[in-house]
């Protein structure tokens, strides 16, 4: 897939949808940011991954919520990966799978998220998902800054 580069009314557009999002006027966030999505801008589909999982703006719709995180994740989208961890290890508009929140977190861990980082050290120190491994745990607290966890 090549790049599309946007044009200027494009880049208003997109600004105005994440403007509309902070501001929490999330109808108009999801009309804005809803065209990016559908072609395949990672941002985009992490914003409407969150307002269909929450029901901001639209009706909740845990199929498209998982739907649009899974598509930003895959696309290596960190927030996304890290967002999508988080619906395993919750089970929330998934089936709870500790196996598959682990997957994910180590995806965003490796780019450097912090969070992932400290959710993946906190699941091998109680071995949830993973075999427990207090090392591990020890090492990735401190990756994620920790040095007093560790």
């Amino acid at each position: 897939m090549t790049e599309h580069t946007r044009t200027e009314n494009e880049e208003m557009d997109f600004s105005s949808g994440l403007g509309a999002f902070e501001a929490k006027h999330f109808s108009r966030a999801m009309q804005l940011l809803s065209p990016f999505a559908n072609d395949g801008d990672a941002h985009a589909q992490h914003m409407l991954a969150i307002m269909y999982q929450n029901g901001l703006g639209t009706v909740e719709n845990a199929t498209e919520a998982v739907k649009m995180m899974t598509a930003s994740a895959e696309q290596g989208y960190a927030i996304a990966q890290h967002g999508l961890g988080f619906m395993y290890m919750q089970g929330e508009c998934v089936e709870k799978d500790a196996a598959k929140a682990v997957e994910w977190f180590e995806k965003a861990a490796e780019q450097g998220l912090q969070g992932s980082m400290t959710t993946l050290a906190m699941m091998y120190e109680q071995g949830e998902g993973v075999e427990q491994d207090i090392e591990k745990a020890k090492e990735l607290y401190k990756a994620a800054g920790f040095d007093d966890l560790a």
